[in-house]
């Protein structure tokens, strides 16, 4: 006689159904566009409120004449009407793209030569051992040091700017990529040499895709590090045939004593670091976490 205290199977087979169906449910609960309300609110709103209270303590520094000496202090009225005329003669473009280019340039630089380092350090012990307390050193030394020993061996050129970004900007991009190769785990690695995958194919499909994060985290490192170095490098290395950038800009501000000209340049490197992490690193960081199910969409 059979028993009666086995469920039933089409019980069993209803309740896999209805688990499987919520946990489908919970996978695209948050697939649809987000609503441009919900957008304009949580990520737009609330810096324009951080820079518009900015703008009101200054301006209330200035109208309350608690600091009322301009040339220590200029009302943002003054520095709009410096950003105007540079943008009415032509020249604010000008500031701009003389920095963004050379700092875009050096950091793919930075990228070509950062990422086979890194690489080379994470996967080769005796490479590790020999080179990897020298990239954590010069990662921490400031990049301004770099600029005197690069006009002596380079001359006032490009060529020093460029040599000064690589040295601000490469130890972070392999240091980043070191410590993602890291964190991949081992059974990863054992999986990917039972596929055949070993050598360089392994690397190219198993471990540099395992260490996208930490590598995506060093890449943005190594932005903030090469805009840094350059903005020294055009502070201290002047040289007109350089062209003006905002880093000279800033220079060029300090050396007239016109605060309104040192505030203009200051907002301008601000606003063109913000806009490089927004338009690049912060989508790129947001892909790679969704694909791998750590942020959901909206």
């Amino acid at each position: 006689m059979a028993s009666t205290d086995t469920p039933p199977p089409t019980r069993e087979a209803g309740d896999l159904a209805g688990l499987e169906a919520g946990l489908d449910a919970l996978e695209t609960q948050h697939s649809g566009r987000t609503p441009w309300r919900q957008t304009l609110t949580q990520k737009v709103l609330p810096p324009v409120v951080a820079v518009l209270l900015v703008l009101a303590v200054w301006q209330a520094l200035i109208a309350l004449k608690i600091v009322d000496d301009p040339t220590k202090l200029p009302a943002p009225a003054d520095v709009w009407h410096v950003v105007r005329d540079a943008w009415l003669q032509g020249e604010l473009l000008g500031y701009i793209w003389t920095s963004v280019s050379r700092g875009l340039s050096g950091f793919l630089m930075a990228l070509v030569i950062g990422t086979p380092l890194g690489l080379l350090v994470a996967r080769v012990r005796f490479v590790r051992a020999a080179i990897g307390p020298i990239l954590s050193g010069l990662q921490s030394l400031p990049s301004v040091a770099w600029v005197p020993p690069a006009v002596i061996w380079l001359g006032l050129n490009n060529s020093m700017m460029y040599a000064v970004i690589l040295l601000g900007a490469v130890p972070s991009i392999a240091n980043g990529l070191v410590s993602g190769v890291d964190q991949v785990p081992p059974l990863f690695l054992r999986a990917g040499r039972t596929l055949g995958a070993t050598g360089l194919k392994g690397t190219w499909h198993i471990v540099l895709p395992a260490a996208l994060p930490g590598y995506v985290a060093g890449l943005k490192q190594g932005w903030a590090f090469a805009w840094r170095s350059l903005m020294a490098a055009e502070i201290i290395a002047s040289y007109p045939d350089l062209g003006v950038g905002l880093g000279q800009l800033l220079e060029n501000g300090r050396n007239a004593s016109d605060m309104a000209m040192v505030f203009e340049a200051i907002g301008l490197i601000l606003v063109v670091g913000i806009a490089i992490d927004l338009l690049i690193f912060s989508p790129l960081e947001r892909w790679v976490l969704r694909s791998r199910g750590l942020l959901v969409r909206g």
